[in-house]
């Protein structure tokens, strides 16, 4: 069984887990005030996760995922979030390794999926998920050891170049200001054709939106999930304006959509 913890925040869309305090604020702006807020402390749901003993790395891992209520009833329905019913983020310990995938949820309320984990070692589980009726999202984590060869963790340092090429793909991030713990901060991924030299500026819709971001602390105590700002761009720019509850080292992955092929890129940065 896994504790949740919760909390949400950005402008579009914020998760924010933490291993010691729980939080929630506004999940639209649509919905919501543009401002952001303290977050409000909550505990709502808990889980139950079901996977083989002693899964091996490379291998098919199905699994389980049943979300119950604070009285520990069932939940069997739930909202659709970003065109899914639940998202799963898997990480490493060392945050080298990053998954967003999306377990089916079943009539009996229970959502499950098979994936695959590269490499032997620890890895950290969280899964996001809106139960009917309920005025916040929801987080649950669960921790696994997989079996097999662990590589040598890598060190989590923070980038001292913020452009990286990725599958052909020039991507810059950059932000207005010193990043700042306990504060609203634009962050700006802005996206190039390496070989051509041009900006993309025909990315696709991923998952409803132009582009997700989830940024990890590196002692994987804080999860942030965020959406853009501005919903109807298309690149080659893409803002999000997100919230780092501490000081600390931070690793942010981008993703988004061109010509139907997800680009993922990460970045680790320095929040004082």
């Amino acid at each position: 069984m896994s504790k949740k913890k919760l909390l949400f925040f950005s402008v579009v869309t914020s998760l924010l887990l933490s291993a010691c305090n729980a939080a929630k604020v506004p999940m639209s702006v649509k919905e919501h005030d543009m401002s952001s807020m303290e977050p409000v402390t909550g505990d709502e749901t808990k889980s139950d996760w079901t996977l083989p003993k002693d899964p091996k790395a490379n291998e098919d891992v199905p699994m389980s995922i049943v979300v119950k209520d604070k009285h520990d009833k069932l939940i069997k329905q739930f909202e659709t979030v970003s065109e899914k019913k639940m998202h799963l983020v898997i990480v490493s310990k060392d945050l080298s390794y990053f998954s967003h995938i999306h377990p089916t949820l079943k009539d009996n309320g229970e959502f499950t999926i098979t994936t695959k984990f590269p490499a032997g070692g620890d890895y950290k589980m969280t899964a996001e998920m809106t139960p009917v009726g309920a005025s916040e999202y929801s987080l649950e984590d669960h921790w696994v050891h997989v079996v097999g060869d662990e590589p040598k963790p890598k060190p989590i340092v923070p980038d001292k170049n913020l452009t990286k090429v990725i599958d052909g793909k020039k991507v810059t991030l950059s932000f207005e200001n010193e990043l700042k713990a306990k504060k609203n901060t634009n962050i700006t991924f802005t996206l190039y054709d390496e070989q051509t030299k041009k900006p993309i500026k025909d990315l696709q819709p991923y998952l409803g939106t132009i582009g997700h971001a989830v940024a990890i602390d590196k002692d994987l105590k804080h999860f942030l999930h965020v959406h853009p700002i501005y919903t109807k761009t298309t690149g080659p720019e893409v803002t999000f304006m997100t919230y780092f509850p501490n000081k600390g080292i931070y690793r942010i992955w981008g993703q988004f959509n061109i010509d139907g092929n997800i680009l993922t890129v990460p970045f680790t940065l320095e929040v004082f």
